[in-house]
């Protein structure tokens, strides 16, 4: 099994195995009112079952995790995905998982999503978050020399 996408949102959902996006694909966050800030975030994952590993159990994992690698959130579950009546022999499926959460974010800085399968690391994507302009240089996390 793979994880063949991860996207990062305002809002996400899955119904029916269709996803829903609102605000989706942004990789910059700009915090105008200080830090720590809480930011609400949705984050969707797409994960190609192949045909020999349908109806067998398998574990999900997305971590959100600073630059020096703490964890900020973590979200996981399990899926197990059947074959439907009258499916090709040896087609996958695309199984689509939807999270959303309030991240507390202490600074700016990069920050990470990693999404693992039944425990392997399968995609990670990064996201910064600067200071806007409208916030006091001092707010912004960093010394001014």
């Amino acid at each position: 099994m793979e994880v063949e996408w991860l996207i990062l949102a305002d809002a996400a959902q899955v119904v029916g195995n269709k996803l829903y996006l609102l605000g989706g694909g942004w990789d910059r966050l700009m915090v105008n009112s200080g830090f720590p800030v809480n930011q609400s975030i949705g984050i969707a994952v797409s994960f190609r079952v192949p045909w020999n590993e349908t109806n067998e159990q398998h574990s999900f994992e997305v971590e959100v995790a600073s630059e020096d690698g703490a964890t900020i959130q973590k979200v996981g579950g399990g899926l197990e995905v059947g074959r439907p009546a009258g499916i090709p022999p040896g087609q996958e499926q695309r199984v689509q998982v939807a999270a959303n959460a309030v991240l507390r974010l202490n600074s700016p800085g990069t920050y990470v999503i990693i999404a693992r399968v039944d425990g392997t690391e399968g995609r990670r994507i990064a996201f910064n978050v600067v200071p806007g302009a409208l916030l006091p240089r001092n707010q912004g996390g960093r010394q001014q020399g």
